[in-house]
């Protein structure tokens, strides 16, 4: 005869067994990200955590510039093969001017790099830009970003190397790789419709830096500005699930995201 105190304890074991199960299940989305000890975003929990996991590898940026992107670059690759050895099915590299600092080309080549080393699908957070400016029909775009003045010359030549014209183009000026994190909601939404208030012809508007939180922006930024809005974030995460086969759908954030 079983007691109601065993009863309980199998029903505990089986329950925690099939919720280690489910989340098993899950395809793994391996992340690269820039800064050492990175979490997994709070932004990824939010839209896909119900139907996918994440793992993370740092690779100890410190600062958003051409000299801080350079020290880490060649930590690309080993971070790739840690992923693929856990068990990732698709890898993103986040860090969108990690990713665009030398055009175009330099990014479809990291993106290859990736791919040839972990025989995985991946994407880069400009490429995942660049292919959501698209899906919503950008051509003319106004650009808000994080980043200082020369950071800023470089992303307006990946921009015009992937085929968009640049309306405007404002940065916060910020440097330090955990500067973006302390940007309120509040601040980053008034810049980013200040940057547009100077293209009103825009058809679309990009928010760059993927330290910056942008997720509750982008459906009051479109409501304000009349138009689409792409950031760095969430929608490099739009473009990696999708490698895992999976739809980007999340309602409440926007034109893209609700498209899927």
């Amino acid at each position: 005869m079983i007691n109601r105190r065993q009863l309980l304890q199998i029903g505990f074991a089986a329950s925690a067994n099939t919720a280690f199960g489910e989340q098993a299940a899950k395809p793994l989305l391996g992340l690269i990200a820039p800064p050492a000890d990175y979490p997994v975003p709070e932004e990824g929990l939010a839209l896909y955590s119900s139907r996918v996991r994440f793992s993370v590898v740092g690779l100890g940026l410190k600062t958003m510039t051409p000299e801080g992107y350079d020290s880490v670059i060649d930590r690309i690759v080993p971070a790739a093969q840690k992923l693929a050895k856990e068990g990732a099915k698709a890898i993103l590299l986040m860090g969108t001017s990690l990713t665009f600092y030398r055009g175009a080309a330099f990014n479809l080549k990291l993106t290859d790099d990736i791919k040839k080393a972990t025989k995985l699908p991946a994407t880069t957070m400009s490429t995942a830009v660049v292919e959501g400016l698209s899906a919503v029909g950008g051509r003319r775009i106004a650009v808000a970003t994080a980043y200082n003045d020369e950071v800023n010359s470089r992303l307006r030549t990946f921009l015009g190397e992937s085929g968009f014209e640049v309306l405007a183009l404002k940065g916060l000026g910020l440097e330090k790789i955990g500067d973006p994190g302390q940007v309120t909601r509040e601040k980053l939404e008034t810049f980013s419709a200040g940057v547009f208030d100077s293209a009103p012809k825009a058809d679309a508007m990009l928010v760059s830096c993927g330290g910056l939180r942008t997720l509750e922006i982008l459906a009051p930024l479109e409501k304000r500005c009349k138009i689409p809005v792409v950031s760095s974030t969430p929608h490099a995460l739009w473009a990696a699930v999708r490698l895992l086969g999976q739809t980007g759908h999340a309602t409440g954030y926007g034109t893209l995201l609700a498209k899927g």
